[in-house]
């Protein structure tokens, strides 16, 4: 399993991690198979979406942020309940399979880290998974 660290610059912000989950593949010599990318915080999360367009990272921190506002009459004390449900509605992992040593997503498609209470230091961990052949 590799260790990933990352400061993250805002309360909510995606971070586009696809070269940061790349080269960590490249250090695991992982060829064919998959990567799991987890994330253990339970204030932010991990998800797919297109990476043409920087305005659509943007469109998702809205569209959540109308979906669980801050200032919802929540019960957790800490002030950071909104945060907890928008990381649960993204989710805590992807898998993404391996081709040649790549990440074989789609042409428009990147790896993002969804923060919803920073800014913080991050971590993520990248399990290489082997395929296995017939």
């Amino acid at each position: 399993m590799i260790s990933l660290s990352l400061q993250t610059s805002a309360r909510v912000v995606l971070v586009d991690i696809t070269a940061l989950v790349e080269k960590a593949l490249v250090t695991s010599g992982l060829d064919e198979g998959a990567a799991l990318v987890f994330c253990p915080h339970t204030t932010a999360g991990v998800t797919i979406n297109e990476n043409a367009d920087p305005t659509v990272r943007r469109d998702i921190a809205m569209a959540l942020e109308r979906l669980v506002p801050v200032d919802l009459p929540f019960a957790h004390l800490e002030g950071n309940s909104d945060a907890h449900v928008k990381a649960s509605i993204v989710g805590s992992s992807v898998t993404v399979p391996v081709e040649g040593g790549r990440l074989a997503l789609g042409t428009w498609q990147g790896i993002y880290f969804a923060e919803f209470d920073g800014p913080r230091r991050r971590r993520l961990l990248v399990q290489p998974l082997a395929g296995s052949r017939p």
